[in-house]
């Protein structure tokens, strides 16, 4: 089934609800954002400072341009929003999808929040949207979200030179690419990450 972007998607376990982001969100994840280091390897229009509304905004209108389909993070542990993650380069012809621009604030980063929502959009965009692969990237020196990755089921697949600047020194780094495969999802992956929530 096609992603519907008009549609109200909610994923949702015991842990962790995403739902759309929404105007309404940005007043209850301004303070999150505010943490700097959230953004070091962002390389969009937000810093978390005063540009943080037109990175909401933006990501809103992605949406409504059938372009992204971005998610606020509730963490039921906390009870607050955490972050957000989201949809995008959904490749219809393809029946492919990538996933990213995940950021949460430092209170739940290592709680076992990410693998949640990983598996919940892992589980939409295989059982529910019927897509053959959900592509990932990060860049190369952001060692701890590669990590993350891959401790989730994903496979390193290779990279593009020289994509972003440094952000540890001068010159150029590296993306590094991964993925996840329908069929992996459904042969060990999803079963392995349902275990470790």
């Amino acid at each position: 089934m096609p992603i519907d972007f008009d549609k109200s998607y909610v994923l949702e376990n015991q842990r962790v609800r995403l739902e759309p982001l929404m105007p309404e969100h940005l007043d209850e994840l301004k303070e999150i954002a505010s943490e700097k280091a959230i953004w070091t390897y962002f390389l969009g229009r937000s810093d978390g400072g005063e540009d943080f509304q037109h990175y909401v905004e933006d990501a809103i209108a992605s949406r409504k341009a059938h372009k992204e389909y971005p998610f606020a993070v509730y963490d039921k542990m906390q009870g607050k929003f955490i972050g957000s993650t989201r949809f995008f380069d959904y490749q219809q012809d393809l029946n492919t999808i990538r996933l990213g621009y995940t950021w949460y604030g430092k209170t739940s980063r290592g709680t076992g929040l990410n693998k949640n929502c990983k598996f919940l959009m892992f589980q939409f965009a295989f059982e529910e949207l019927g897509v053959e692969r959900v592509g990932l990237g990060a860049h190369a020196e952001n060692k701890i979200s590669i990590a993350a990755m891959e401790s989730v089921g994903c496979t390193r697949e290779g990279k593009i030179r020289n994509l972003f600047p440094s952000i540890k020194g001068p010159g150029r780094a590296d993306a590094v690419l991964l993925g996840l495969l329908k069929s992996e999802w459904h042969a060990g992956v999803k079963e392995n990450l349902k275990h470790r929530l």
